[in-house]
């Protein structure tokens, strides 16, 4: 375990006593707040990776509790992804679906729809189309994902030789590019990844922040080094919880081993919601819960 980092760990059940204890002070201050806010990365942390990104589905129960959240009417509930937003709007099948922030918060699409979008200057477009044609010229465009203001290349899954080899031959270039126009260039795990250098979680963190009172109970659940942004952007202001199989180096207060885990922490933050008495919001929510429990 990384020096300096405090982990909790709980067994993956669901009922697990001491989950409850290390974690109650803070559901317990998040049922007396006024404002509170869930964020939420997406791949890794609410789903499972799949090779097919498109059918990288939310863990079972997910959806369903987020919406039970989002219907207390108590949270605020973000995903913040590298994602497009559109895509993960898609993959939760929650309607109305939560604010998403896209492209590592370059993109923010709200719950009534209203989308803002990054404006691509003419260095950061040619950027990301000399990228793409040098990733093209090696045959590896089916492993490429675009998305606002930024280009990436999965490699999740394939062999290890050929990982590396993806690797230096993107690396290779895509840093005189990087290099050249400031772009960012970063790997994440599975891939890597050109995108512009004017936002990332940590931004869309911070703004969020910034919309809330300072009394306001946050947290963040991240898995991979894109999420370390946001975690340190939440320092001090929040609870920073790492959600993966395995551990890593980070500093967060908490790790979650998914699905189960996941499920628990999810659990009582509904509690909690449902302890602050809040009246819901979202009747279109509730409409659709009712209507399956007849089904």
């Amino acid at each position: 375990m990384p020096e300096g980092m405090a982990v909790v760990h709980q067994e993956a059940h669901l009922l697990d006593s001491d989950t409850k204890f290390d974690l109650r002070p803070f559901f317990d201050e998040l049922s007396r707040a006024r404002q509170s806010a869930l964020l939420l990365d997406y791949d890794g942390t609410l789903s499972a990776f799949h090779l097919e990104r498109d059918r990288a589905v939310p863990y079972s129960g997910v959806p369903t509790l987020l919406t039970e959240i989002m219907n207390a009417g108590h949270t605020r509930v973000v995903v913040i992804t590298g994602r497009p937003a559109h895509e993960v709007v898609a993959l939760l099948g929650i309607e109305p679906h939560p604010e998403v922030w896209g492209a590592h918060g370059l993109q923010r699409l709200k719950p009534d729809g209203f989308c803002e979008l990054p404006y691509l200057d003419e260095i950061a477009t040619h950027a990301l189309a000399e990228a793409d044609a040098w990733i093209d010229g090696f045959g590896l465009h089916h492993l490429a994902e675009h998305k606002p203001g930024g280009l990436a290349v999965h490699w999740r899954r394939l062999p290890a030789g050929q990982q590396t080899d993806i690797r230096k031959i993107v690396s290779l270039g895509w840093l005189p590019v990087a290099l050249r126009t400031s772009m960012v260039m970063e790997e994440f795990d599975g891939g890597i990844e050109m995108r512009m250098p004017d936002r990332n979680k940590g931004d869309a963190v911070r703004t969020i922040l910034n919309e809330l009172s300072p009394e306001a109970s946050v947290a963040y659940l991240g898995d991979d080094e894109t999420d370390e942004d946001a975690f340190s952007a939440l320092a001090g202001r929040g609870l920073r919880v790492l959600v993966r199989p395995e551990c890593r180096e980070t500093a967060v207060e908490v790790w979650l081993k998914p699905p189960a885990e996941l499920l628990v922490f999810l659990c009582d933050w509904l509690e909690a919601c449902r302890n602050a008495e809040r009246p819901p919001r979202f009747a279109g929510c509730a409409r659709n819960r009712e209507a399956s429990r007849g089904e």
